[in-house]
């Protein structure tokens, strides 16, 4: 039977507003909490190994001792950097992710992201000028003798990069990751050329990071605000991820080598020695940079096809 124009741009009309079933959302919130733990446990561990025990606290001084030994050039670069993270740098980070939810018209979104900056230097100032001591397990003299756990820089540039992913929409992840991930690794390892912090200063910074964003993460999943992505595989994002993963696999490998290759021949790191001291800052600062990578690595992971509404 023949139909009507009328009845034809009916039928067309109501095809076109037929309603499109949102993907319902994932309440659970096990995988953050996994990651909460994961956190917990390395933030415990590095303390714990590297500042409540003597051999921690003397391969840790020596590290400090061999940055001596860096190119001036190499000092300087890791100076400014570390210079570059400022109070006004802070703040202007909070603004720019607080906008970038903003602009998703998610006020939520935005409390969570900044609330993992600001919790983060709440915990690492609190735990390091309050909480955790530094007990005299070596002789030591002048700066090696202060407590620096954990590192206020290596937490905000971790609490940053997290922020910033939680509040960029899904296809833009790969980019920032791009981007902020080697320069978030980084500040880790510089922090111990500049002989600004330790290495496990730096393990534990990542760590609060770590906890402070999974713990945002699992508060938005609660809302029903996180939904499973179900677009296509990106296989620049993939390739991304092997080339930190297998960069974070080889900086852990050499930097775990160069400190066990001196306690394994019986090595006193509280005396001077210019080539072990040396391999033990080579050690601290891959070790740096592999936690920052392995945890960032880590995190996204748990993001894996998910994304906010």
């Amino acid at each position: 039977m023949l139909q009507s124009p009328n009845e034809d741009r009916q039928v067309t009309t109501s095809q076109k507003t037929l309603p499109r079933t949102a993907p319902p959302a994932l309440r659970g919130g096990g995988r953050w909490v996994a990651g909460i733990a994961v956190g917990v446990v390395v933030l415990v561990a590095s303390y714990l190994l590297a500042v409540w025990t003597r051999t921690g606290q003397a391969v840790e001084n020596a590290a400090l001792r061999g940055a001596d030994q860096v190119a001036a050039q190499d000092a300087v670069e890791a100076g400014e950097t570390l210079g570059a993270i400022t109070l006004v740098s802070l703040i202007g980070a909070m603004i720019l992710v607080a906008v970038i939810a903003l602009l998703r018209r998610r006020l939520d979104l935005a409390v969570a992201a900044v609330g993992v900056i600001v919790l983060g230097q709440v915990l690492t100032q609190a735990l390091k000028r309050f909480i955790l001591p530094r007990p005299d397990l070596v002789e030591v003299a002048g700066d090696y003798s202060h407590n620096s756990f954990p590192s206020g820089h290596t937490t905000i540039a971790v609490t940053v990069l997290f922020a910033l992913f939680l509040v960029v929409p899904y296809r833009f992840r790969g980019v920032l990751m791009f981007f902020l991930c080697p320069w978030a690794m980084s500040i880790g390892a510089y922090t111990v050329t500049a002989k600004w912090h330790r290495f496990s200063d730096t393990a534990g910074a990542v760590a609060i990071a770590l906890i402070c964003a999974c713990l945002a993460s699992w508060w938005l999943a609660r809302r029903g605000e996180v939904l499973r992505y179900g677009g296509p595989a990106l296989p620049g994002r993939v390739a991304l991820v092997v080339v930190i993963a297998v960069f974070s696999a080889v900086a852990l490998a050499v930097g775990a080598f160069l400190w066990a290759a001196g306690l394994a021949r019986g090595v006193d790191f509280t005396v001077a020695d210019q080539v072990w001291e040396y391999n033990a800052y080579l050690g601290a600062n891959a070790l740096a940079a592999a936690v920052a990578g392995t945890c960032t690595l880590l995190f996204w992971g748990l993001w894996h096809r998910r994304e906010i509404t």
